[in-house]
């Protein structure tokens, strides 16, 4: 295999959208420029593009003054990239970002991440890096529109959810601009949107921060219910459930209020551990 990729020399025309990968290649400069001007680029100097395709983004990213890292699946895509992207030599990827363990690329370091992210793993995306919120200062990026606008929505919209909790707990989110279907190949049938997180100078909760997972996300699984209701299963005290804040929807109770309302729960629960 190693031997075929030294020898050939792919172009852009041989590399194929890949259905089952939520591949739409990126085919406007202009707009992937503007999203690798969405980092700062500070307090890091380590950057971790998902799924750079062809390079498009990645381009602009080699000519921030950062130490940039690539992640792809594609087997088509890592060489072309080989190819044609010399500067990447030791730092392309051929990995699946979702079960790869970051620390083997930069260790304990701080890293950003951006990238234009496959519609169909993008939530778990933002999942992990959460779960490595502690390495990661920084990610912007481009999702599905409706997705993006969910993340950085606030309490008390219908679309509000368990991301939109748990992504504003750790990071600032900030919706930037929205991305039509005809600047990529092939197409999306929807419109695309780039978000910016910025981690919040403290991070860390006060309150037990696996509970509070475990209760966003119970209360969301019921969001028509009020949390009287959708919270039995914590098995909690019925004078502690007759507390206001019970009577209230999920949706109706901003990122704040969840953890006033994880650290009611906290003397009568256990977290998962």
């Amino acid at each position: 295999m190693k031997k075929r990729r030294q020898e050939s020399r792919r172009d852009s025309s041989d590399v194929r959208a890949k259905k089952h990968l939520g591949q739409h290649f990126l085919t406007d400069e202009n707009i992937a420029e503007k999203i690798a001007e969405t980092l700062s680029y500070e307090g890091y100097d380590k950057v971790l593009e998902i799924g750079p395709g062809m390079g498009v983004l990645t381009k602009y990213l080699l000519q921030k003054d950062a130490e940039v890292h690539v992640i792809e699946i594609d087997t088509e895509s890592v060489e072309y990239l080989e190819n044609n992207y010399l500067h990447l030599r030791g730092r392309i990827h051929e990995k699946d970002f979702l079960k790869h363990d970051l620390r083997q690329i930069f260790s304990n370091e701080q890293f950003a991440i951006i990238g234009n992210f496959p519609y169909n793993i993008s939530t778990q995306i933002v999942f992990k890096v959460l779960e490595f919120r502690d390495q990661i200062p920084e990610f912007s990026g481009m999702f599905q529109k409706e997705v993006a606008k969910r993340i950085c929505e606030k309490e008390g919209s219908k679309t509000y959810g368990i991301l939109s909790v748990l992504v504003q707990a750790f990071y600032e989110a900030e919706y930037l601009f929205t991305v039509p279907p005809s600047v990529f190949n092939p197409p999306p049938k929807v419109d695309s949107g780039v978000l910016r997180l910025k981690r919040k100078e403290n991070f860390s909760l006060p309150c037990d921060e696996k509970l509070f997972f475990r209760v966003v996300k119970t209360a969301f699984n019921q969001r028509r219910k009020t949390l009287r209701n959708s919270l039995k299963n914590l098995n909690l005290p019925d004078n502690l459930r007759e507390d206001a804040i019970f009577g209230s929807r999920p949706e109706q109770l901003s990122f704040q209020q969840f953890i006033e309302l994880t650290q009611k729960i906290e003397p009568y629960a256990v977290s998962d551990k």
